[in-house]
C-alpha cells in the first residue's frame, strides 16, 4: 500500500471501493461518485454558485481574498465590504500556454454605489516572483479589466459604455488571441438582461503580463488597507458576480490544485496505558459551510480489503472541524483511512469529495525519528522547500510548536470583533499552514501547539486564562498580559490545533479558557505536551515597559526586581503534571517534553544585527523563579525539551543549581522566520566559560540577563534578509526545521537543524547549521554529562 496517497489515487478508490462494498452511507449514485475525467482547456469550465447553499465559503475551486469578506448570496460571489482589491483567485486555472487562445466571462453586478467606484472585473497576470499557484493568490495586481463608473476598462485603455448600467447586470465577455509573443485581447461588455452590447475594447499585451492567476476583483484600483476603520476615500462600490466561465488551450487546468471542501486532515494516535489501548483521535477539517449545507463528515478505514465506516461526525461551525476519537486502536498495522463529506448541492445533486492517507503503525524499530517545525511567516509562502524536505525525510512523527499563523498572514488585517468574523479572520490564515503541509501531515501523527501570533497577539503572558486590560493601549496585543481575544474565540484556536491530540491531563479551564497539557505516548517515547504562555505571568506585574526597560542598565548587571517571587511560568498544574509524568515509565525507555519555546534568554541583539537589547520577557527564561521551578520539575525525566518560537535555532543545557545540572533544549529553526533575533555574546564579550570543544564561536557557559544558567552549544545566527526572492529571504533569514532521532535501544537523541533552501538528500554537510548533527544520551538530560 502506498503510504502517500494523492487525491487523484484517493478518488478512485472512492468510486470502486464504495460501490463495490456498499459500506458507504454517502447515499450517492455510481454516476455522482464516479471518478471524474481529467479535464482541459478545451473543456468550458463554470463556477458552482448557482447551485450552491448561501454560505461564507466559496467552494474548493477558489481562494478569496480575505474569506470573511466574501459569501454565496442567492446564486452569485458577493463582496460583503467596499475595501479595495477583494478578489476570489481560480485554483484549478491558470494562464501559462500563452502561445494558445483563451476566453473567459463573468456576470457582474453593482450592488451600491457611493462617490467613488473602484471598478470591478477580471485580472489576468496575478503573480508573484514564484509564480506560483497558491503564492500567486495574495499578490495584488496584475492585468486588471472590466467597468469602472460608467467605462469599460481593459488595461489603460478605457472606453465610455453606451448605456447606463447602475445597478444592471452586465457580462464581460474576454477573449486572448495569440500574436507574435503577444496576446491580442478583446473585450465586450453586454447587458445581461437583453444581450445588448454597451462597450468593446481591444489591446494588444505582451504574453508575459499575461501569465499567471486569473482572478475576480472588486475594486481593482483601490489598494487594499489593514485597518478595522477604513477612510471613505479607500472605500469603492460593492459587487457581485456570477457565471464565472474560462476555456482555452492557454489554460493549464489540474483539478487536483482545489482546496476543500475536506481542506486536510491532523491525527494522533497514543497508548492511554488504561482499558481503551491505543486511542486514535483525527479532526478533519472543511471550508466555512452554512447551514443549508450537508453537516456531516465521515470516516472510513480499509481492513480485509473492505472500506469500513467508523461513523459520521457533525462539523463544528467554530473552527469548521470534525474530530473522530476511536479506542482500542489496532496500533500494530498501517491503517488506509478515508474521510468522506458529500457536498449536497441547491438542484438536489450531490458531489462527494474524499480525503485520504494512512494511520500508520506505531513505530516498532528502536528509532522514532520526529521532524520539528515552528513559525511560519507568510512572506516564506507556501514554504515549499520545508515542506518538501520533510517529505523527503519521511519522519514518524511531525511536532509544529506554534505560531502556525502571523496576524499579517495573507494580508487585510485583525478582525478581532464580533467573534464571528474573528473565527473567519483566524481561519482563512490557518488556512495556509494546512494548504502548505497537508502533505506532511496526511499519513504522519502530528502534534501542533498554539503560540501567541496564533491566538493573535504580538506576545502572549495568558495569567491564566485572564482577560487583557486596556487594550486600547496596546492594540497589537504585544506588551500587557492576558488574552485579547475573546474564550469563545481562543478556544477555537485551541480546537483547531488541538483536538485531534490526546485526551488532556486535566482539561478544567482557566477563566473560561480550555486547558490541553498532557501526555502522548508513541514508538517507545512518552511527549509531555506543555503550555507555557497560557499560565505565564504578565510584564505588568514588575512595573516594565516591553522592549524599552533595561535599555539603559549595564549589559551585564543582574537586577533582582524582575525576579520577584509569586510569578509564573508553566503554573502549578503544569508543574505538578511533569513532576508525576517524570516518574512513570511504562510503556517507554525516553522522554521528550514538548512546549512553545525554550527556557532561557537565548538572544542578544533583535530585530537588527546591531541592536542590543538586554530582555527580552516574552522568552521562556522569564520569569527566572518559575523558569527554575519547570527545569526542576521536568530534570528527573531526563526529558529532552524541543520547542521554538524564537526564530533562532538553538542547542542548549539548562542549569539551576550548577551550570549544565538539567535538561537540554532544541529550539528549532522557524519555517520561516520573521522578527529577527541574533545569540552574538562575543560580540559584547560577554562572560562565558567552558567553551565546547569544536570551538565555535558565541557557545559555552553563561548567565542570561535575567540570571539563568545555560549552556549553549549551538546557534543557527541568520543574516539580514535582502532578497526579493522568498524563498532565499527565508534562507538568509535564519530558517528551516529540526529532526530528532530518538533511539530508544541507546537510549540517545540525535539532532539536526537544516537549513530553509537545501536538499536534504544530497546529504551535504553545509545543509546543517554550525554544530549540528548532535547525539546526546538520555542521562545528560540530568546533568550526566558525556557531551563536552
Amino acid at each position: 500500500m502506498d503510504k502517500n496517497i494523492s487525491r487523484r489515487s484517493a478518488l478512485k478508490m472512492f468510486a470502486a471501493g464504495v460501490v463495490a462494498t456498499g459500506v458507504s452511507s454517502c447515499n450517492s449514485t455510481s454516476s455522482v461518485i464516479a471518478s471524474p475525467p481529467a479535464k482541459t482547456g478545451t473543456n468550458p469550465s463554470r463556477d458552482k454558485w448557482h447551485k450552491t447553499h448561501d454560505r461564507v465559503w466559496l467552494g474548493g475551486e477558489y481562494w478569496a481574498n480575505p474569506m470573511e469578506d466574501w459569501r454565496v448570496v442567492d446564486g452569485g460571489a458577493e463582496c460583503l465590504t467596499r475595501g479595495g482589491n477583494r478578489s476570489i483567485h481560480s485554483l484549478t486555472h491558470q494562464l501559462t500556454h500563452l502561445d494558445q487562445s483563451f476566453t473567459m466571462s463573468v456576470t457582474l453586478a453593482r450592488l451600491e454605489k457611493y462617490q467613488r467606484d473602484g471598478g470591478a472585473g477580471i485580472r489576468l497576470g496575478a503573480k508573484s516572483e514564484l509564480n506560483e499557484y497558491r503564492s500567486n493568490c495574495f499578490v495584488q495586481g496584475g492585468y486588471d479589466l472590466g467597468i469602472k463608473n460608467n467605462e469599460l476598462i481593459l488595461g489603460n485603455n478605457t472606453a465610455p459604455l453606451t448605456s447606463k448600467i447602475d445597478n444592471q447586470e452586465v457580462t464581460l465577455v474576454l477573449t486572448g488571441a495569440p500574436q507574435s509573443g503577444a496576446m491580442a485581447l478583446a473585450l465586450t461588455a453586454k447587458l445581461a438582461s437583453s444581450g445588448k452590447v454597451i462597450g468593446q475594447l481591444s489591446h494588444l499585451v505582451p504574453a508575459s503580463e499575461l501569465s499567471g492567476n486569473v482572478a475576480l476583483v472588486s475594486n481593482f484600483s483601490i489598494h487594499s488597507v489593514s485597518q478595522e476603520k477604513v477612510p471613505e476615500d479607500k472605500l469603492g462600490a460593492r459587487y457581485r458576480f456570477s457565471n464565472w466561465t474560462m476555456q482555452g488551450e492557454a489554460f493549464s487546468v489540474i483539478e487536483e490544485q482545489k482546496f476543500g471542501p475536506i481542506l486536510w486532515t491532523m491525527y494522533t494516535l497514543s497508548d492511554s496505558r488504561n482499558d481503551e489501548g491505543f486511542v486514535m483521535k483525527l479532526s478533519a477539517y472543511t471550508g466555512p459551510i452554512g447551514a443549508q449545507d450537508n453537516q456531516q463528515v465521515e470516516l472510513q478505514v480499509q481492513r480485509n480489503n473492505q472500506w469500513l465506516s467508523l461513523g459520521k461526525q457533525t462539523i463544528n461551525h467554530d473552527g469548521w472541524l470534525a474530530t473522530f476519537r476511536i479506542a482500542n486502536w489496532n496500533e500494530k498495522l498501517d491503517t488506509p483511512f478515508r474521510v468522506i463529506y458529500v457536498e449536497k448541492h441547491t438542484d438536489g445533486s450531490e458531489t462527494p469529495d474524499i480525503y485520504a492517507g494512512t494511520i500508520k503503525a506505531n513505530p516498532a524499530s528502536n528509532k522514532l525519528r520526529m521532524a520539528a517545525l515552528t513559525c511560519q511567516n507568510d512572506y516564506g509562502f507556501p514554504y515549499e522547500p520545508v515542506a518538501q524536505n520533510v517529505e523527503k525525510l519521511n519522519p514518524d512523527i511531525v511536532f509544529f510548536s506554534g505560531d502556525q499563523i502571523y496576524e499579517s498572514h495573507g494580508g487585510f488585517g485583525i478582525v478581532r470583533t464580533p467573534d464571528n468574523l474573528a473565527i473567519l479572520n483566524y481561519l482563512r490564515k490557518f488556512y495556509q499552514f494546512g494548504w502548505s503541509f497537508k502533505e506532511v501531515m496526511r499519513n504522519q501523527p502530528t502534534v501542533c501547539l498554539p503560540d501567541d501570533h496564533d491566538v493573535l497577539q504580538g506576545n502572549l503572558w495568558g495569567e491564566g486564562g485572564a482577560t487583557m486590560q486596556n487594550i486600547e493601549k496596546d492594540p497589537s496585543a504585544a506588551i500587557l498580559g492576558g488574552y485579547i481575544q475573546s474564550p469563545r474565540v481562543v478556544n477555537m484556536v485551541h480546537r483547531t490545533t488541538l483536538n485531534h491530540h490526546p485526551d488532556p491531563y486535566d482539561p478544567t479551564p482557566t477563566n473560561g479558557i480550555s486547558s490541553y497539557y498532557g501526555d502522548m505516548l508513541y514508538g517507545g517515547v512518552n511527549f509531555a505536551i506543555i503550555a507555557d504562555r497560557q499560565w505565564k505571568s504578565g510584564p505588568e506585574r514588575i512595573d516594565i515597559e516591553v522592549g524599552v526597560t533595561g535599555q539603559d542598565e549595564d549589559k551585564f548587571s543582574y537586577n533582582p526586581k524582575f525576579n520577584p517571587d509569586g510569578l509564573e511560568l508553566l503554573g502549578k498544574r503544569q508543574e505538578d503534571f511533569l513532576k508525576k509524568w517524570g516518574k512513570d515509565w511504562r510503556g517507554h525507555t525516553l522522554k521528550a517534553v514538548l512546549s512553545q519555546t525554550v527556557f532561557a534568554g537565548i538572544c542578544t541583539h533583535q530585530p537588527t544585527p546591531d541592536r542590543f537589547m538586554k530582555y527580552d520577557f516574552d522568552s521562556s527564561g522569564w520569569p527566572a523563579k518559575a523558569r527554575d521551578r519547570a527545569v526542576d520539575a521536568m530534570r528527573d525525566s531526563m526529558a529532552l525539551h524541543i520547542c521554538g518560537d524564537t526564530h533562532l535555532g538553538s542547542l542548549s543545557q539548562y542549569g539551576v543549581a550548577k551550570q549544565r545540572d538539567s535538561n537540554w533544549a532544541f529550539c528549532t529553526p522557524a519555517i520561516s522566520a520573521g522578527w529577527p533575533r541574533w545569540w552574538k555574546p562575543d560580540s559584547i564579550d560577554m562572560p562565558h566559560q567552558n567553551r565546547p570543544v569544536h570551538g565555535l564561536a558565541d557557545t559555552g557557559e553563561f548567565n542570561d540577563t535575567f540570571g539563568n544558567k545555560m549552556y549553549i552549544y549551538a546557534v543557527g545566527n541568520p543574516v539580514v534578509g535582502k532578497s526579493g526572492n522568498r524563498y532565499v529571504k527565508a534562507h538568509e533569514k535564519g530558517s528551516g526545521f529540526g529532526f530528532i532521532t530518538f533511539d530508544t535501544e541507546k537510549r540517545t537523541y540525535t539532532m539536526d537543524a537544516y537549513k530553509f533552501l537545501v536538499d536534504v538528500a544530497d546529504g551535504n554537510a553545509s545543509n546543517q547549521y554550525p554544530g549540528w548533527p548532535v547525539t546526546i544520551h538520555q542521562q545528560e538530560n540530568k546533568g550526566d554529562n558525556i557531551l563536552s
